[in-house]
């Protein structure tokens, strides 16, 4: 990808195609909100984009299975662990794609994750019904009120989830929702973002996720290009 490539002003972003779920839902939902998203299996594509997008669906080891397929696990990886410095681009993980971004996870025991974020991943507490799948209220983390990813979402901001398990609540915890105990809903470290919920279809609330992110893209690449990088 060259910047002749790219269309006006508008970040490019690079969703990371494993073969994994319906990535064009969140393709469409980046395009809406201002990004030139790109679904593509090309590491050389990630490497030039302003950002970097790993949606998931299903299965923990099903999806690391397939992201190691297709050969973005590398470039996952290390796109990831930067954006945690805080000296990379900007990166986000969707639902299973925020899982991913742990050590492992108890519906795949054996089965490592990407290991940029801290702990195992969890079956859900409680006697609650599993998946959740519903709409549930975001309630802000301790010293995380100020975080740009919650920029602009309100006193009662509500997402859409579905999923069995949750990463552990801890430092980077940025949201959480009640569902038999309090869960992970959001994540952050450095440029790191990640999100349980699906923003793609979280109505106004998910675009405004996603506003925010591909605002701290924009930035970050109007940054590094007066920086001549």
């Amino acid at each position: 990808m060259t910047l002749e490539d790219r269309p006006g002003s508008a970040p490019v972003l690079a969703v990371l195609d494993y073969g994994i779920g319906n990535l064009r839902s969140a393709q469409k939902a980046l395009q809406k909100v201002g990004a030139d998203a790109r679904l593509t299996a090309d590491p050389e594509v990630v490497a030039t984009a302003d950002g970097v997008v790993l949606p998931g669906v299903g299965a923990f080891g099903r999806c690391i299975e397939a992201l190691g397929d297709s050969g973005l696990w590398a470039t996952a990886l290390d796109t990831a662990s930067l954006a945690a410095t805080g000296t990379g681009r900007p990166f986000l993980g969707i639902c299973v794609g925020l899982q991913m971004l742990h050590q492992g996870s108890a519906e795949a025991p054996g089965v490592p994750g990407l290991g940029v974020l801290p702990g195992e991943v969890a079956l859900l507490s409680g006697d609650v019904k599993r998946p959740q799948m519903q709409w549930n209220r975001l309630e802000v983390a301790a010293d995380a009120d100020k975080h740009p990813m919650l920029a602009g979402l309100g006193d009662d901001p509500w997402t859409y989830f579905v999923h069995s398990y949750a990463a552990p609540v801890g430092p980077d915890t940025v949201a959480t929702c009640t569902y038999g105990g309090e869960v992970c809903g959001a994540e952050a470290r450095g440029v790191l973002w990640a999100c349980q919920f699906h923003p793609e279809k979280s109505s106004s609330t998910g675009l405004q996720v996603l506003e925010n992110f591909v605002a701290l893209v924009a930035s970050r690449a109007q940054d590094r290009n007066g920086l001549g990088l």
